[in-house]
């Protein structure tokens, strides 16, 4: 059984035909987490009994007659700040080390009652936050095309998981690219949905206006089905809109001649590397060939979205943890003789250095006197940058980025400057101010083999055209 070729509706058919039972198939890629994960840490736990337990379900199933659901026998892992019960939850972090999740979260129990069998909990930058995966408390995940680069971030687990045969499918979080910018570097695909779209409630919160939950996997296709199984309305999420999901899959291979395709002016000065250039250059004239046209748009206050998007994002991270106390959530450091010094032991040792500087710069954009000169102020240029991307999208339907700047950076390259690390976000952070939904689709790869990926971005809930744009690409050869 090749890993690389599976999908989620071969391992449906090779169970519902008796070919395989959903837990040889769970084992072959728990064996493949045994061969790979020591050397690409893309997992920081795994419990072989938990799966076997959820892939002896689906074969109970089997055997009874009962048709099969949707995600039967599907091995995913799960980015490790999404809630499984009975699973330790870390975020990455020291803080939550011994941690177990009281309950699921609600993408946990639609993706369990389709039949998709939760291998392990992915590594991730601690509390998410982090464009590399090496602001883990546990080390950094690396690249499985090249071991001394990084696989993007903050997750980097669950897309070197999939790139690296070690499961089908996972899920990430994508705050300011977080899901995107992975599945650019390690060559899977990589959707982050609106805002509201999929519910929050389980995920443990970085920043609450900008937050989502979305699949990674190989192809369009997974990713088509898994965000259909975990959309939705939830009433235990405020921000949950109630919104009717479409048929992703049955969308898919819908004609696209026709379609108008934007090309921000702004992004082009943006400091693109020469071969993300030119692998762009070639997905874009794989788009006319296909019946797109092409159309220049202006993103005038795009050039503000960086710094916009840093004070709004570490404000709701400082506020976010502030829970983390030692006293009502998560460890609690050596005892003091007060309860000032508690919290300050607590959160010294609790925290690591990037969660530290982020909570430090959130508190003091909200503190008196500077929260109207940056938070403030941040609020009003998002709805600046929101606007103009509403007047882009009359023009157009789609807008077309690179995912990432540049390839994949080598471990350790951009640690010590994170103003050039957060800048590796810059196509990609506009989406979650925006809200709106955004796939990074593999584009070709440099010389060395390391993977390049081209963004594509619809106005709110207009994934079902955004999917279908990108598996006409997908289905339309390799990009070289």
């Amino acid at each position: 059984m090749k890993l690389d070729t599976l999908t989620s509706e071969k391992i449906k058919v090779f169970i519902e035909k008796g070919k395989a039972s959903s837990k040889e198939i769970c084992q072959i890629f728990l064996d493949q987490i045994e061969k790979s994960n020591f050397e690409i840490k893309a997992l920081l736990h795994f419990d072989p009994n938990f799966a076997f337990q959820q892939a002896e379900h689906i074969d109970r199933m089997q055997a009874e007659g009962k048709p099969l659901p949707d995600l039967a026998g599907l091995p995913m892992v799960i980015k490790d700040n999404i809630l499984i019960k009975g699973l330790r939850c870390t975020c990455g972090s020291k803080n939550l080390e011994n941690f177990v999740a009281p309950y699921n979260a609600t993408v946990i129990e639609k993706l369990e009652a389709a039949g998709a069998i939760f291998l392990g909990k992915a590594n991730l930058d601690e509390y998410a936050m982090g464009s590399s995966t090496e602001n883990s408390a546990y080390g950094p995940t690396v690249n499985p095309h090249q071991p001394d680069y990084v696989p993007g971030g903050s997750s980097g687990g669950s897309a070197a998981a999939v790139a690296a045969n070690m499961s089908l499918a996972a899920l990430g979080t994508d705050t300011g690219g977080s899901i995107r910018q992975p599945a650019a570097f390690c060559g899977v695909v990589g959707m982050k949905p609106t805002y509201s779209r999929v519910s929050r409630f389980g995920l443990v919160a970085f920043g609450s206006s900008l937050d989502q939950i979305g699949p990674l996997a190989n192809n369009v296709r997974d990713v088509a089905k898994i965000l259909k199984v975990i959309s939705g309305k939830d009433p235990r999420d405020a921000t949950s809109l109630d919104v009717e999901v479409p048929d992703y899959v049955a969308a898919l291979g819908r004609p696209i001649k026709g379609l108008k395709i934007g090309l921000p002016r702004q992004y082009q000065r943006s400091g693109v590397s020469e071969i993300v250039q030119m692998r762009i250059d070639s997905g874009l004239k794989r788009f006319r060939d296909l019946g797109c046209e092409m159309i220049e748009v202006d993103l005038p206050h795009i050039d503000y979205a960086i710094a916009t998007y840093y004070v709004i994002a570490m404000a709701e991270a400082s506020s976010n943890l502030a829970r983390y106390d030692g006293v009502r959530y998560g460890m609690r450091g050596t005892e003091e003789d007060d309860l000032t010094n508690m919290y300050l032991a607590t959160r010294d040792a609790g925290f690591g250095e990037e969660v530290k500087r982020r909570i430090m710069l959130g508190t003091f954009v909200l503190s008196s006197g500077y929260y109207d000169a940056y938070y403030l102020k941040a609020q009003k240029v998002r709805t600046l940058i929101k606007q103009d991307f509403e007047e882009a999208f009359r023009k157009v339907d789609f807008l077309v980025s690179p995912t990432s700047p540049t390839p994949p950076f080598r471990l350790g390259e951009k640690t010590n400057d994170p103003l050039e690390m957060y800048l590796s976000d810059i196509f990609t952070i506009a989406a979650n101010l925006v809200g709106i939904p955004g796939i990074s689709v593999p584009c070709g790869s440099t010389t060395d083999g390391l993977p390049i990926g081209m963004q594509i971005m619809g106005t709110h809930f207009d994934e079902e055209r955004v999917l279908n744009l990108a598996h006409a690409f997908e289905q339309s050869g390799e990009v070289s």
